[in-house]
């Protein structure tokens, strides 16, 4: 392997499974994250190429009173529309795609962790050398969600049915971290992975 290529850890969970604890704690170890949520926000930033074609294909009160995205807005134009929201994604995606690239490139830690909640869904293990998947009962999934998100019970299981199944995950992953107990049991699991994960990168 080039050896100006970092060695990328894609890292991945379903709603509520604990992928944001496991990320900050492979920051906390001094691992570059590259987080697929901030670079979508990135993308459609105030000035972005992204926001400017957003705001040409729907229009003005797309936007708010301070230029930035109108969210709620968007989410109602692209929910019932298959349509708009193929458009969408044929925008945001390889802008999406293409950033995370270039944060990779830059990165200087050993490995980095590429987290990205659709990983699996959005074929994106092939940015991977190595998957990370975060696993836990779907039960505890919902209880999670719902204590987080403040979102109903209908809203969490529609999120899970769209995302891809646990065992679609698991079957792309390379390592497994159980976080079915605690944050500390899910702490040492990391830590003992990351030595792996040092030892995989120089290999």
């Amino acid at each position: 392997m080039n050896k100006q290529t970092p060695f990328v850890v894609g890292l991945t969970g379903g709603i509520g499974s604990g992928k944001s604890a496991a990320t900050d704690i492979f920051a906390s170890l001094g691992i570059d994250i590259v987080d697929a949520d901030e670079v979508a926000r990135d993308v459609v930033a105030v000035g972005s190429q992204g926001l400017l074609q957003i705001a040409e294909h729907f229009g003005e009160h797309i936007l708010l009173e301070d230029s930035s995205l109108d969210r709620a807005a968007l989410r109602e134009k692209v929910f019932a529309n298959p349509d708009e929201k193929n458009w969408l994604n044929g925008l945001l995606h390889p802008l999406i795609r293409s950033r995370m690239q270039q944060l990779i490139m830059e990165s200087t830690s050993p490995y980095c962790i590429l987290s990205v909640p659709l990983l699996v869904e959005n074929k994106l293990t092939e940015m991977c050398n190595h998957v990370v998947v975060v696993d836990c009962p779907e039960v505890l999934q919902l209880e999670r969600a719902l204590k987080r998100d403040g979102s109903s019970e209908a809203t969490i299981k529609s999120i899970m049915a769209s995302q891809a199944s646990r065992k679609e995950r698991l079957s792309a992953a390379d390592h497994v971290l159980d976080n079915s107990t605690s944050l500390n049991a899910l702490s040492s699991q990391v830590s003992a992975l990351h030595e792996h994960l040092l030892l995989l990168s120089k290999a």
